[in-house]
């Protein structure tokens, strides 16, 4: 599904991805953990192919299309989807309009049949209430107003409305009490499946509770420096990265 190979990335000059290895095989859900500053989400959003996040070496592929070859619209064709740690809010456009149009372009995209206004708007409704979103949000600017939790469901409803093969979420569980994130990591497990697989970027254990990843990895200096199952993420959470954390940096942070 996503092989990523000695991936380098720089941002403003400053090298933050650091020959960086992965592989997220077809149906599983992985997790990144680590410390401020080791690369996490500048890893995601060079995926996704944002302007800022300069790619100077490596490989990247999606089903074995090179991802680092396209544009971020390309990518999302491609069926690649980013749920962002800090998402933005757009005036004078609607939650609805917004998913409509996305899921209208998917679908072309896709060569599917786009459902009618009335059709999306009964999914939508649907949707919404399966996230505890009070369906009178789809009629709000996007993400105006909206809490942090709410803006977060937001991300993943616009995930289950446009299906995408893989998943990047940077920190979707920011932010949230215990009920939001039992609903949002919800919302991301129904669509667990052989056709779908997610990246989970977090600092916290708690998520993955719900989630059950298939893999845990820790990200240190813009690199991927420990691999192990979701029992990894509870000895992170109670134990911290010191055991991962060069002694000079520990130093250096104090």
């Amino acid at each position: 599904m996503l092989t990523i190979t000695g991936l380098r990335v720089e941002v403003e000059g400053k090298e933050v991805v650091k020959g960086l290895t992965l592989e997220v095989p077809a149906g599983e859900v992985h997790a990144i953990m680590g410390p401020n500053g080791s690369g996490k989400s500048s890893l995601v959003s060079a995926l996704m192919g944002h302007p800022k996040y300069v790619v100077t070496g490596g490989a990247a592929t999606l089903d074995g299309n090179d991802l680092l070859a396209m544009e971020p619209h390309e990518r999302a064709v491609a069926g690649l989807f980013l749920a962002f740690q800090y998402p933005r809010e757009i005036a004078g456009v609607t939650l609805r309009s917004f998913l409509y149009a996305a899921h209208q372009a998917q679908s072309k995209a896709r060569g599917e049949k786009a459902m009618t206004v009335l059709q999306f708007k009964d999914a939508l409704s649907e949707r919404m209430r399966a996230l505890h979103m009070d369906p009178a949000f789809a009629e709000r600017s996007l993400n105006q107003g909206f809490s942090g939790g709410e803006k977060k469901k937001a991300e993943v409803l616009q995930m289950d409305i446009l299906r995408p093969r893989f998943a990047l979420l940077d920190e979707t569980d920011s932010g949230l009490d215990v009920d939001a994130l039992r609903i949002v990591a919800d919302g991301v497990k129904a669509l667990r499946g052989p056709h779908f697989s997610a990246l989970v970027v977090t600092h916290y254990a708690r998520i993955l509770h719900h989630l059950s990843p298939d893999r845990v990895h820790v990200m240190v200096n813009g690199k991927i420096v420990e691999s192990g199952g979701a029992e990894l993420a509870t000895t992170l959470e109670q134990d911290g990265y010191k055991a991962f954390v060069p002694k000079t940096s520990i130093a250096l942070d104090a």
